[in-house]
């Protein structure tokens, strides 16, 4: 990684980067793989070259500044073997960590495991989050979503002093080329329809069968509640989507998840449905305190444990056909799921649109 002193000062030859204007474009060689740029504020942005799902490069920032609230999630390199995970790349804010709702499966059990808190909701430097997110909006000339949900619910800090819908939306309001991915349990929305943002966020709610949710989503609004918010802000204008995930086989699976996909088209018409099933991280496992659900995990992925590939094909198709029979235009796309599973339902990974992506 190259370090530049700033505005657009190079310690490099004028062969290997030119820079046209910092805050808009510049070249690399194809052997510089990563620079650092300071882009009119007091903070830096990391450009690299990314290998995209298909195999081909894009660049874009990586992370601004130390990256602790700003950065690219790559952990799932580019898909080869039909066991290999399909997942782009996307970005992160990481603007808070933890979340309430005390779901059975949480990954962040094992994420957070190091934290004194563990996953209970903490909210990072204020001024750092406003900053940081600033200097990405100034920076980036590609148009991006940033995923506000990762390692938090995006809901989580609604009604106190310092929320997503009061400090963060009117950075994404100010500008007109990058979006704000809402992943969310909660039906608190109140504070997303006040802030009328409706050209600047994606809202996506995270559902499940009801009986699923009932007995392992602890403390979670039931997804009939997060249906009606998610209805409030699509009726308001909002883009929606849904995580139906994860999936889990249990004995009237079914029905819970036929009942499900009438329930969100009884209500609205999202534009795009994510889906996956119940899969366990090492670290997930050790640390969650019910593990009753780990029960059926029974094969290895290179993301962790899952359930056998036929019953995960045979959830997916019934889950796929379920939607169509609405609708046949609403983007549908699997979570984590391997290559080998797109082609076994008859999908084309490589032009997966998934929650996470524009």
């Amino acid at each position: 990684m190259d370090s530049f002193g700033g505005g657009t000062g190079v310690n490099m030859s004028p062969a290997s980067c030119s820079i046209a204007d910092a805050n808009k474009t510049f070249d690399l060689e194809p052997d510089i793989t990563s620079v650092r740029i300071k882009t009119g504020g007091s903070l830096s942005s990391k450009f690299s070259r990314i290998d995209t799902i298909i195999g081909t490069q894009k660049r874009m920032i990586t992370n601004v500044a130390d990256g602790s609230i700003i950065t690219l999630f790559d952990k799932t390199p580019t898909p080869k073997a039909d066991t290999d995970v399909v997942c782009p790349h996307f970005m992160e804010l990481k603007w808070a960590n933890g979340c309430n709702f005390d779901c059975s499966w949480c990954y962040l059990n094992g994420t957070l495991r190091f934290r004194p808190m563990g996953k209970n909701p903490y909210l990072k430097d204020k001024e750092k989050i406003l900053a940081h997110i600033e200097e990405y909006l100034r920076a980036e000339n590609t148009p991006s979503v940033l995923n506000s949900g990762e390692l938090s619910d995006s809901l989580v800090y609604e009604g106190k002093s310092f929320s997503l819908s009061k400090d963060i939306i009117p950075l994404f309001k100010g500008q007109n080329k990058h979006k704000l991915l809402l992943v969310s349990k909660s039906s608190n929305v109140s504070g997303i329809l006040k802030s009328e943002s409706q050209k600047s966020i994606i809202a996506s709610f995270s559902i499940n069968a009801l009986p699923i949710a009932k007995k392992w989503e602890k403390k979670a609004p039931s997804p009939d509640l997060r249906i009606k918010a998610a209805k409030k802000l699509y009726d308001a204008g909002y883009k929606v989507r849904f995580r139906i995930d994860p999936m889990v086989p249990m004995r009237t699976w079914e029905k819970g998840y036929s009942d499900l996909v009438d329930m969100v088209y009884q209500n609205l018409e999202p534009e795009r449905i994510t889906f996956g099933s119940l899969r366990g991280l090492q670290s997930t496992i050790n640390f969650c305190p019910d593990k009753s659900w780990t029960s059926y995990l029974k094969d290895r992925s290179n993301w962790g444990l899952k359930a056998p590939d036929e019953i995960r094909q045979k959830m997916y198709t019934m889950l796929i056909d379920k939607i169509r029979e609405y609708d046949s235009d609403c983007d549908i796309a699997m979570c984590k799921e391997t290559v080998g599973m797109w082609r076994e339902i008859d999908m084309d990974w490589k032009k997966i649109k998934c929650n996470c992506t524009l």
